[in-house]
């Protein structure tokens, strides 16, 4: 039996942040092109880990990824 807390556990990555250079190479972007692509909504936004720190939840990145794979 199946415990309610595991049936609903989010995936590993789910909360996972990566910073900007494992963005970069998960995505394959430049950073540029990571902050173009922000600006215009069309890459994940990036969570503030401090006043100067950001970071992506890896699962945005690997939703945002399957998505380009059925974009083209």
């Amino acid at each position: 039996m199946v415990s309610k807390a595991t049936a609903t556990a989010p995936a590993p990555n789910a909360w996972r942040i990566l910073r900007m250079p494992e963005a970069v190479s998960k995505s394959g972007l430049s950073r540029g092109s990571i902050y173009r692509l922000m600006k215009i909504g069309q890459f994940p936004k990036s969570v503030k880990l401090s006043e100067r720190a950001i970071g992506w939840r890896e699962a945005d990145i690997d939703d945002w990824l399957a998505s380009r794979q059925h974009a083209a």
